[in-house]
C-alpha cells in the first residue's frame, strides 16, 4: 500500500529541495551575471539602445528598495511551494531565465549610459553596493524584469484580498524601479517581459511542461503548416534584427516571432497543449501574452471570413454550429462546447463552457471529436447548445455531422452534411473526413 505524505513530510521536503536549489542557484547566478558583464567590459563597441525621450525619465532615488527586494522574494518564492514538484517548476523557470538573459549579454551586449546623481543615506549605501558587482553592461532582456514576471505569477495564486492587491502594487513598483533607478532602457523591460513569460509558459505551475509530449508528426499538412510559422518566426527576427539600427522598438517584433515559433512547435509536434487551454475554455497567462499576435491573426481572419454570415444557425433539437462567439452571443447559450485551442473564452459568459482544444486545419482527434459528440447528446436538455471552433466550417462542423449519426438523427455521412448544409452553414468538409469517426462510434 502506497504511504501518503503527511503535511509534515511534504513540508520538509519544500524546505530541503529549496534549500538545494537555492545553493546552486545563488551562485550561479552572481558568476554568470557577472562573467557576462565582464566580458563586455572588455569589449570596446558596446552599443547602446535607447529611445530620445529617455532623458525625461525622474532619477527617484528610494526606489532601489523596491528594486533591490527583488533578491529576497527570488530566494522566498523557493521556500513557499506546496510540493518538491512545485519548487522543481519555479528553480527550473529561474534558470531558463538566466540561461537565455546570459547568452543574450554575452552575443549582443548593451549598455547603459545614465550618470546617476550622488545619492546618500539608505540609498546611497544601496546603490553602492549594486555599483560593486553590477557593471552598466547587462541590459536586453532586463534579468530583472524576467524574474520578476515568474515571481509575481507564483506568488499571486497564493495571496488573496488586501495582501494580493499590495503584492500587485509592489511589484508594480519593482518594475518601474529598473527606470527610475537608472538600471535599465525602456526597450529593456518588454524583452525581459517576454524571456519571463516564455519560461512561464514553458515551466507551467499546474500540468506538464508544454513541451513534454513533443512527438514529430507525420502529417504532411501539419508540417508544411508548421513550416509557415516558423517562416513568420524567421522574418520577423530579421526584421528586428535590420530595424534595431534605426529605432529600438524594432525589437517588439520578436513578440510575434515567439507567437509564431510557438506555434510552429505545435503543428511540427507538440499539439494544441501549446496553448494551455483548460476545459472550462481559460488558460495561462503566460499563454494569453505570448500568443496574443497570433491570436490577433486570428480574430481578424474570422472577421474576413464570416464578417457577412451569421454567428451561428440552427441544426436540430436546440444544436447550433458557428464561428467562436463574442460574449453576449455566448450567453444566448446554455452550453457552448469549444473545439479551439487557440481562443479563449470571453472572461464574463456566462454559459456551461466544455473545451477541447484542437488545432486549426488538420485532422482532429478522433477521441476528442467522439468525445464532442457525445456530450452534446448529454447537455442538450439543459437548453440550446452551441458548437464552434473559430470560423465554424470545419472542427466545430465534424463535431455536429459525428452527433448527427450517433444519435440517429442521419443514416449516413452524405445526410449529415447536407442537413448542415440546409441549415445555411458552408462548411469545408467531405464525408470522407467523419468517415474514421463514426465508424468508431458504431
Amino acid at each position: 500500500m502506497t504511504e501518503i505524505p503527511t503535511p509534515l513530510a511534504l513540508g520538509n521536503a519544500v524546505l530541503k529541495r529549496a534549500a538545494l536549489w537555492l545553493a546552486f542557484l545563488a551562485p550561479f547566478f552572481y558568476l554568470s551575471y557577472g562573467g557576462a558583464n565582464w566580458l563586455a567590459s572588455l569589449r570596446s563597441d558596446v552599443p547602446n539602445l535607447a529611445f530620445a525621450w529617455e532623458a525625461a525619465i525622474p532619477f527617484v532615488d528610494w526606489t532601489i528598495i523596491p528594486y533591490w527586494s527583488i533578491n529576497l522574494f527570488y530566494a522566498l518564492c523557493l521556500f513557499i511551494n506546496k510540493a518538491p514538484r512545485d519548487v522543481d517548476t519555479l528553480a527550473r523557470r529561474y534558470l531558463f531565465i538566466q540561461i537565455v538573459a546570459v547568452i543574450c549579454f554575452i552575443a549582443f551586449p548593451l549598455q547603459a549610459i545614465f550618470v546617476r546623481p550622488q545619492t546618500s543615506g539608505l540609498p546611497g549605501f544601496m546603490f553602492a553596493v549594486l555599483g560593486g558587482f553590477d557593471k552598466p553592461f547587462n541590459q536586453a532582456p532586463s534579468l530583472h524584469i524576467a524574474l520578476l514576471v515568474v515571481i509575481w505569477d507564483h506568488l499571486r495564486g497564493r495571496l488573496t484580498g488586501k495582501t494580493r492587491i499590495l503584492w500587485h502594487i509592489w511589484c508594480f513598483l519593482i518594475g518601474v524601479s529598473v527606470l527610475t533607478t537608472w538600471q535599465h532602457h525602456v526597450i529593456d523591460i518588454p524583452t525581459g517581459m517576454l524571456l519571463g513569460l516564455t519560461a512561464a509558459w514553458l515551466f507551467p505551475q499546474d500540468g506538464a511542461p508544454a513541451l513534454a509530449g513533443f512527438a514529430m508528426t507525420r502529417d504532411p499538412r501539419s508540417r508544411r503548416l508548421g513550416i509557415c510559422y516558423l517562416a513568420g518566426t524567421v522574418i520577423c527576427v530579421g526584421l528586428a534584427v535590420l530595424g534595431v539600427h534605426s529605432s529600438p522598438a524594432a525589437l517588439m517584433l520578436l513578440w510575434p516571432a515567439v507567437a509564431c515559433a510557438i506555434v510552429a512547435i505545435g503543428y511540427f509536434g507538440a499539439g494544441p497543449q501549446i496553448f494551455q487551454k483548460r476545459v472550462d475554455g481559460g488558460g495561462s497567462v503566460a499563454s494569453f501574452w505570448l500568443l496574443a499576435p497570433y491570436r490577433l491573426g486570428v480574430l481578424v481572419n474570422i472577421w474576413l471570413w464570416t464578417r457577412q454570415m451569421p454567428a451561428s444557425v440552427l441544426i436540430a433539437d436546440g444544436v447550433h454550429l458557428g464561428r467562436f462567439p463574442r460574449r453576449h452571443e455566448a450567453d444566448r447559450f446554455a452550453t457552448v462546447i469549444d473545439m479551439t485551442g487557440e481562443l479563449l473564452r470571453p472572461k464574463t459568459a456566462t454559459a456551461r463552457w466544455h473545451s477541447f482544444p484542437t488545432l486549426d486545419l488538420v485532422d482532429v482527434d478522433q477521441t476528442r471529436t467522439l468525445a464532442a459528440a457525445n456530450l452534446i447528446e448529454a447537455v442538450r436538455p439543459q437548453g440550446p447548445v452551441l458548437v464552434c471552433c473559430a470560423l465554424g466550417f470545419q472542427r466545430s462542423a465534424r463535431v455536429v455531422a459525428v452527433w448527427l449519426l450517433i444519435s440517429r438523427r442521419c443514416d449516413n455521412r452524405a445526410d449529415a452534411l447536407g442537413v448542415i448544409e440546409r441549415a445555411g452553414r458552408r462548411v469545408h468538409l467531405t464525408a470522407e473526413t467523419i468517415h474514421a469517426v463514426s465508424e468508431r462510434a458504431q
